[in-house]
């Protein structure tokens, strides 16, 4: 499939890359690289690294550097990569923006500042953050509007910040009636909405390209099958696509529900993309029985992370 997205405004399917560990926890910078050539192998038009379905709450800020480094080093400009620099302080993560930025970022990813359960910035406060993380570079800022964070962000504010706020122009928009968030943000934002995306693992992919959608940010275990859904919709053939999600729905609604991050190394696993599906303690493995179900549907689907390394 080729990449017709390397250049702005970006569209397509940017799945999240998971952070590879290898038996005991540690970093696998091979099984990393191998993760990445599939991604793109299967048809990605960009990668998104250090999100939360990458497990960035359990990386060392070094950690965090080494996985940039090598990734952006090996996909050497194959593809766009997104770098999720979201931190609470705002002086951290315009640093972890600068050195994305550096290091050869597309752009970067950035939650509202949010810590635990209660603690929460208010609008104004949201506003100056990315207002100052956007002066620190010069690559543009996706807003990851995320139940996580527990910060309602209305369509109204997101299309002010993009209008008034240089290089805040994409949003991955994940939460409840996501569709009509797109939908009301791209008419009040007009022109400075470069980049209104879908993202939740694609669960309302749809109704979100119906919208108005460019982009998806999906798991990174079938970008192939994302793409027979997204390449039909763009070219106009509304029933393939619709044939596509359909067909896809049953694998897309059991990573979201059952399985989460885990659902996308237990594919690689089985591929043999990567050797370990080890997730990082505190997080529990994936039950036999679940990850039984997650193959049984893939099985039937034949995509090309079950074939890849064999």
């Amino acid at each position: 499939m080729p990449n017709e997205t390397a250049s702005r405004p970006y569209r397509g399917v940017f799945p999240v890359v998971p952070t590879v560990f290898d038996a005991h926890g540690g970093l696998d910078l091979d099984g990393q690289k191998r993760a990445v050539d599939f991604m793109i192998d299967a048809g990605s038009h960009g990668l998104c690294i250090l999100a939360n379905f990458s497990e960035q709450f359990v990386l060392t800020d070094a950690e965090r550097e080494t996985v940039m480094t090598a990734v952006l080093d090996h996909v050497a400009g194959r593809v766009p990569v997104i770098v999720t620099t979201t931190h609470f302080g705002t002086a951290v993560c315009a640093e972890r923006s600068r050195r994305a930025e550096a290091a050869g970022a597309a752009m970067v990813m950035i939650m509202p500042p949010y810590h635990g359960a209660t603690i929460r910035v208010a609008e104004q406060g949201i506003y100056d953050f990315y207002k100052a993380v956007s002066d620190a570079i010069t690559i543009p800022i996706m807003v990851q509007d995320a139940p996580v964070a527990g910060t309602p962000l209305s369509a109204a504010f997101l299309a002010r910040m993009a209008r008034e706020i240089e290089n805040l122009a994409y949003f991955k928009i994940e939460v409840p009636q996501a569709a009509a968030k797109l939908r009301t943000m791209i008419e009040l934002g007009g022109d400075a909405i470069e980049g209104p995306w879908d993202g939740e693992e694609a669960i309302t992919l749809i109704a979100d390209l119906d919208a108005g959608a460019t982009g998806a940010m999906t798991g990174g275990g079938y970008p192939d099958g994302i793409r027979q859904i997204t390449d039909a919709y763009f070219a106009g053939r509304r029933e393939e696509a619709l044939e596509a999600y359909e067909r896809w729905l049953p694998l897309i609604n059991y990573e979201n529900r059952q399985c989460g991050l885990a659902a996308c190394k237990a594919l690689m696993k089985e591929g043999g993309v990567i050797a370990h599906e080890t997730l990082r303690a505190p997080l529990p493995p994936l039950h036999p029985a679940t990850r039984a179900g997650l193959l049984e549907i893939a099985r039937r689907l034949d995509p090309m992370v079950l074939r890849w390394g064999r």
